[in-house]
């Protein structure tokens, strides 16, 4: 049972670095099991096909940007704004070491995909949909501690657009630290949305 998880897993983390790398469409299955490196045959052992693993890597990609990212940004010890200007500052610092690694930032993996398939095929728009509301419920969550009874949703879903078209401007000039220098920009949107919704 360890060996066919330690399979599984490879297949998930191979399919999360290269559709992040180089998107859903120009990545194929042989592609996929040469980096895992299993046999094709074991990838349908797991999933019926590659859709089914990028189900499975979206899925994985959500646990880690959870868990690395948005729990440790809106972590308490900080008051509320300060912990989105910190979200802003993670996602620099996460994007600077993706860069690293090949030279290039690959965007947001979430965006990325949305971008490339929401148009195409509806169950992968509905789970990144999903995703993207787990991400704007942090950012809701905190605008609502600093601004109680405003519109927090409506403030959280203008940051949160805000957040990724950071993102995806640092991908498009491969500089990181414009996602970092939009970060008092990013607090005072949060403080303007805050007072201005209702």
């Amino acid at each position: 049972m360890g060996k066919e998880s330690d399979t599984r897993e490879r297949l998930i983390r191979a399919a999360m670095n290269l559709f992040h790398a180089r998107g859903y469409n120009a990545v194929g299955v042989n592609e996929i099991c040469e980096a895992a490196n299993v046999k094709k045959g074991s990838l349908y052992h797991f999933f019926a096909g590659k859709r089914d693993l990028a189900l499975a890597a979206i899925d994985a990609q959500w646990e880690f940007f959870r868990d690395e990212l948005l729990e440790p940004a809106f972590a308490t010890d900080l008051p509320p704004l300060e912990r989105i200007r910190r979200f802003f500052i993670m996602t620099c610092a996460y994007h600077d070491s993706a860069r690293n690694e090949n030279g290039q930032i690959k965007g947001c993996p979430f965006g990325n995909l949305a971008m490339e398939l929401s148009a195409n095929d509806e169950g992968l728009r509905v789970e990144l949909e999903k995703i993207f509301g787990r991400i704007g419920g942090y950012l809701e969550k905190a605008l609502a501690e600093y601004s109680p009874g405003h519109d927090a949703r409506t403030g959280a879903e203008q940051l949160l657009a805000y957040h990724q078209g950071t993102v995806l401007l640092a991908k498009t000039h491969n500089d990181q630290q414009l996602i970092e220098a939009m970060a008092g920009s990013a607090v005072e949107l949060a403080r303007l949305t805050a007072t201005a919704t209702t």
